[in-house]
């Protein structure tokens, strides 16, 4: 009960001064008219006050800090040397004209994938057609000579040998006769350079390829004088793509070049996109002293032309593959000063900051090539939070996916 006025008390006293205070003690100092309410609140309340204020506080239990996690894992790890490098067509033709003459005819459309030796444009070919039946009349007529000329030198023999013809005559016969076998021989010669004129006035495809922008109109004349010619025909099937490498890596190329024929992937220069696999061809017989690199040239199939000439491209040269390599997310590797580090997860759901050495990192997989073990989990989303010994919470499912998508966020922010 007393407990009770003391407490009644000191409310009035914060509350509402003398007169309230009174007032709500009435009923229970009526049942002892002999308080000293002045001594008893001295005493009594000053007691109770201290008893409040010295009630022991409890400790704030820890909280945990919610994040995602990623199980180490082992297995068979591709080793990579990455270089930027630019597409470059196997075989580029510019189409130009042997001949002079007026283009009648175009066969082709821009963009076309063309065949070798199909056409791609016709030049009038009348006047180099004229120029050949001229040149066969031309030899009818010095075949008719010949002819009559041999039955000619036939007659001169036969009179000679009866002693009626001279020597002089049989001679001059024999060499009317050689003189006019020349002369069809020439003929002959000039009609298969004139033919050759004439197969000049269909501009063919001389590789296999696809053909560019149209470079003169139908109508026009064209010439081997024409600065652009007719069109670019680039061979795209196969292709080639030419990139480099920093000099230090050569003895790592040759040594695994003795091993067999290395592989080279093509990505897109975010490396979303794989367009081709190929094969290393060569490396370049010089370094280049000013930039410190090496060339390295690369064939590839293309068979669906996702390799186009003068792209800029990725090049990945497949060097081995590592057996039980440990690999965990790209996003669970940290940086500092010191180095790299991840947060393993320990079995009593705290952290521990773990330094780490990263051998590559591809397709978001880290190669690890010391500082964790097999099967051990790390923190990928949540580490703004975490110093080493927090208590952690791994989340699954949607929250987990938000979390990592905040994370995401949070280090493109940073600069």
């Amino acid at each position: 009960m007393r407990r009770t006025i003391a407490a009644l008390a000191l409310i009035a006293l914060i509350g509402g001064g003398a007169s309230v205070f009174k007032d709500q003690l009435a009923p229970y100092l009526s049942r002892w008219p002999t308080l000293d309410l002045t001594q008893w609140l001295r005493k009594d309340a000053s007691r109770l006050l201290a008893a409040y204020s010295s009630k022991p506080q409890l400790p704030d239990r820890p909280s945990r800090v919610p994040i995602v996690a990623a199980p180490v894992a082992s297995g068979n790890v591709p080793i990579y040397l990455r270089g930027i490098g630019t597409v470059i067509a196997y075989n580029t033709v510019v189409v130009r004209s042997q001949i002079q003459g007026q283009i009648t005819e175009i066969t082709f459309t821009e963009g076309q994938t063309v065949r070798k030796g199909d056409l791609l444009a016709q030049i009038d070919p009348r006047p180099y057609q004229a120029q050949i039946d001229q040149m066969v009349a031309t030899r009818d007529r010095d075949q008719a000579q010949l002819k009559n000329a041999l039955e000619n030198l036939g007659r001169y023999s036969k009179l000679y040998s009866e002693g009626w013809a001279t020597q002089q005559l049989l001679d001059t016969q024999k060499s009317q006769v050689a003189q006019l076998q020349e002369a069809v021989k020439s003929d002959q010669a000039l009609i298969e350079a004139a033919n050759v004129q004439l197969s000049y006035t269909r501009l063919t495809s001389p590789i296999d390829g696809v053909v560019g922008i149209r470079q003169i109109d139908m109508g026009n004349i064209i010439s081997p004088s024409s600065p652009n010619g007719l069109v670019v025909v680039t061979q795209i099937q196969p292709i080639s793509a030419i990139f480099t490498l920093p000099e230090t890596d050569l003895p790592e190329i040759q040594q695994q070049q003795t091993k067999g024929q290395l592989k080279v992937l093509a990505y897109s220069t975010d490396d979303k996109y794989k367009l081709d696999e190929g094969q290393l061809l060569l490396v370049n017989n010089e370094i280049n002293q000013t930039t410190g690199t090496l060339q390295i040239k690369a064939n590839f199939a293309n068979p669906q032309s996702r390799l186009w000439p003068g792209e800029l491209i990725n090049a990945w040269l497949l060097l081995e593959i590592r057996s039980n390599g440990l690999t965990i997310p790209e996003s669970a590797v940290q940086r500092s000063p010191r180095g790299t580090y991840a947060y393993v997860i320990n079995s009593d759901d705290t952290v521990e900051l773990r330094p780490i050495t990263v051998g590559q990192i591809s397709q978001q997989r880290a190669l690890v090539d010391s500082g964790l073990q097999a099967n051990e989990q790390v923190v990928v989303a949540g580490h703004y939070r975490l110093q080493p010994g927090s208590l952690v919470t791994v989340l699954q499912g949607k929250a987990a996916q938000e979390l990592a998508i905040q994370d995401t966020q949070q280090r493109e922010q940073i600069p």
